[in-house]
């Protein structure tokens, strides 16, 4: 009787690695057509797109990202914002004691 089981045991997991490995090569989900697309989807790409180039650089910026007084008031923004927000966790703790 254990043979017949180890041999079931092998037979299934044959069968188990073979559908494992068998997916790996399907197309995806996506592609199937029993769901079908949106009438208003997007045409798919026929190519994936290219990886991106890890090597190069971007170019260098034409001018500055931000000029020191937008700086500065961007910074001055952020810190009011965060007194406001510690004051107001400060009333909350001391209103929840």
């Amino acid at each position: 009787m254990s043979r017949s089981r180890t041999t079931r045991g092998l037979a299934l997991g044959a069968l188990l690695l073979s559908a494992l490995a068998l997916g790996g090569c399907s197309i995806p989900i996506a592609d199937l057509p029993l769901g079908g697309t949106p009438a208003d989807a997007p045409a798919r790409a026929k190519e994936s797109g290219a990886y991106l180039p890890v090597n190069e650089l971007p170019p260098a910026r034409e001018e500055a990202a931000m000029d020191p007084a937008e700086r500065a008031k961007v910074q001055s923004e952020l810190v009011a914002a965060r007194e406001r927000q510690a004051s107001a966790a400060a009333t909350k703790d001391a209103a929840a004691k």
